[in-house]
């Protein structure tokens, strides 16, 4: 499954203060600079930091959000991409209800490097856990003509978004996802990185293992706010719940259901004051 969403700022839909919070814990892996911690910062912050240093061991954050007359609380884990923190992986998304692996359409060898989490997960995670494929850094390939055409279309009546407004930087060692500025002329022509991993390999692969399939870019928004909002559509949280009231871990199944993000709070730390969402989707975060 592939989705991509246009990041449009709203107003937070605030959750019940009444609710118990559903505890959903979600594991981000992949290689080392595919962007996972840039990722949750958009996801949780609504921003996006240049020349991010690496992630060590792993990082950890929430975010609340309202699954139709429920509110359910991300737990996620944000592990390190290097290879000597290989090791450590186990302990993050043992008990897991979600995981997303993610790749960088520009490195093929990221690709292959998620398909052995995907495997691992697949063999050692909780049995039905349900696992999110990311092509990554969107925002660094060249548009395909269609969506080029699409946009200029609709470019007329619609608001300038994040990607139009977000300034051009270089990427950091984790996550970054924009290519350097050239120098002096802020109207040249974007330079565009060769993709290697086309949508169409990387929704094959994630057909073929049973996964959603999402592309993104963590600098401009793109994406992102689709990836949590299917994923969220896929918990059984009445299952959770009563698994966790039994203290088990929970198992997962597939479900229909309509999504409202609330952030409360910031990436490693708390930060009620951003705010972002997926119009097309229907979430604030």
């Amino acid at each position: 499954m592939s989705a991509t969403a246009d990041p449009t700022t709203t107003a937070p839909f605030p959750a019940d203060p009444d609710a118990k919070p559903i505890q959903v814990k979600l594991v981000l892996l992949g290689e080392a600079a595919v962007g996972k911690s840039s990722l949750v910062s958009r996801f949780v912050q609504n921003k996006f930091m240049d020349n991010r240093e690496p992630t060590i061991g792993a990082a950890f954050t929430t975010q609340k959000c309202r699954l139709e007359d429920k509110v359910i609380k991300f737990e996620i884990w944000d592990t390190a991409g290097q290879e000597r923190f290989y090791s450590l992986a186990p302990m993050y998304y043992r008990n897991a209800h979600a995981a997303i692996v993610v790749f960088d359409v520009t490195r093929a060898s990221s690709l292959q490097k998620a398909r052995t989490w995907v495997k691992e997960l697949q063999r050692q995670g909780n049995l039905n856990m349900v696992i999110a494929l990311v092509g990554n850094k969107l925002d660094l390939v060249q548009p395909s003509t269609a969506a080029a055409a699409a946009g200029e279309e609709e470019g007329d009546d619609e608001t300038p978004t994040a990607t139009e407004s977000a300034p051009a930087a270089s990427p950091g060692p984790q996550g970054g996802d924009a290519t350097e500025a050239d120098d002096g002329d802020a109207d040249s022509e974007p330079e565009f990185i060769p993709r290697q991993v086309t949508t169409e390999e990387g929704e094959a692969y994630a057909a073929e293992a049973g996964l959603l399939y999402f592309e993104a870019s963590a600098k401009t928004g793109e994406g992102v706010q689709s990836i949590f909002n299917e994923i969220a559509k896929k918990l059984p949280t009445d299952q959770i719940l009563s698994q966790s009231r039994a203290g088990r871990a929970g198992g997962l199944n597939s479900g229909s259901v309509n999504v409202d993000l609330v952030n409360e709070s910031g990436f490693g730390r708390n930060n009620p004051g951003q705010t972002g969402s997926n119009a097309a989707s229907g979430c604030a975060c």
